[in-house]
């Protein structure tokens, strides 16, 4: 039986990428665009493992340069577990799982005190939280009061543990996965918890051709059914995803495309349909979600098809729909969609 915490530090044998330096003298451009590259080899290594979720794998590369956390929806089977342990294989620095259950404590993810006999003092004990990379896997299979033993972590970069704030170390992301809430056994995560993730990506089923090639990889694997993450190659160390994020962050940004976000969020508050508007942090992800794919395409600077290529990720799970287009069969991507399509875009 499978631990809750199950504490997995991800050691490769080498590292076959040049460390970005983010105090590196060299220009700007060269910099950039040896980022770039390094976030494109990495999406190359990802789409060995996960075969047929090409834009999954950008939207998490996505969040990752970004800064921010992933919501990885889908019903069982279609490899959200999977694209996480692969890219821990292609991250140096430290990867922890908690596998969430109905019976699993706060403490269980945070950390607890515990009494030592020899110097007959309380120390404080550490959890699987504090880490680079964690996977918090089927989140909403615990309760609500367990889900929130993240949330200080998330927004603060930090924990609280007998009165102490202990910093988590950077850089630092969240990838959750979660099953439909229709599922049996699970719990619908609060709206507080749903805005600290940047992005809520649905994994959807591959096409016929993919799914072929992936049966046909699967079934060679001496893993039973399941892909081997092992011989992938180890790309990224935790300074170069923080030089990532620095260069991403620098990223020239119009002020037309800046307006832009803040319209598509400000026009979710009164949209016909949707009952509860996105926030103000919805136009700041959007922003800097903007800038990472732009970073990750290549670009030199952010355009508006950078704003739309996120917005469903970055709005889907800060809105709600109107009951009676519920009843219609409507679902919230496609008022989503509707609004993109009707606010207008600038022309750079």
């Amino acid at each position: 039986m499978e631990d809750k915490t199950n504490v997995t530090a991800n050691k490769a044998p080498e590292v076959v990428s040049q460390p970005i330096e983010p105090d590196a003298p060299s220009h700007a451009a060269q910099q950039r665009q040896r980022a770039g590259h390094l976030a494109q080899a990495v999406r190359k290594e990802l789409q060995k493992a996960v075969i047929g979720q090409d834009s999954v794998i950008d939207d998490v590369l996505t969040a990752l340069i970004a800064g921010g956390h992933v919501l990885l929806e889908g019903v069982p089977g279609l490899g959200k577990t999977l694209l996480v342990r692969a890219l821990a294989r292609c991250f140096g620095g430290e990867f922890a799982r908690i596998q969430f259950t109905p019976d699993l404590m706060p403490s269980d993810v945070t950390g607890h005190a515990v009494y030592d006999l020899q110097t007959e003092q309380f120390k404080l004990r550490k959890g699987p939280l504090f880490t680079n990379l964690l996977l918090a896997d089927e989140i909403n299979r615990a309760p609500a009061k367990t889900q929130a033993a993240l949330l200080e972590a998330m927004q603060e970069r930090q924990v609280t543990l007998e009165g102490q704030a202990l910093p988590i170390a950077q850089p630092f992301m969240v990838l959750a996965t979660q099953n439909p809430i229709e599922q049996e056994g699970t719990y619908p995560l609060p709206e507080a918890e749903l805005d600290r993730f940047m992005l809520k990506v649905r994994m959807d089923y591959p096409d016929a051709e993919q799914e072929l090639d992936m049966v046909r990889q699967v079934s060679r694997s001496t893993r039973a059914d399941m892909l081997d993450v092992q011989p992938m190659r180890t790309l990224l160390q935790a300074r170069d995803v923080l030089a990532l994020q620095r260069i991403a962050s620098d990223l020239a940004l119009d002020d037309q495309v800046l307006d832009y976000a803040v319209r598509l969020a400000r026009s979710t508050r009164n949209w016909p349909g949707l009952i509860l508007g996105a926030g103000p942090r919805a136009s700041i992800a959007l922003v800097r979600c903007a800038r990472a794919r732009a970073l990750l395409r290549g670009g030199e600077f952010v355009i508006p098809d950078d704003i739309k290529g996120c917005a469903l990720a970055v709005l889907r799970h800060r809105v709600r729909i109107a009951p009676e287009l519920d009843i219609e069969g409507l679902d919230v991507d496609q008022v989503l969609q509707q609004l993109l399509d009707q606010v207008p875009a600038p022309r750079l």
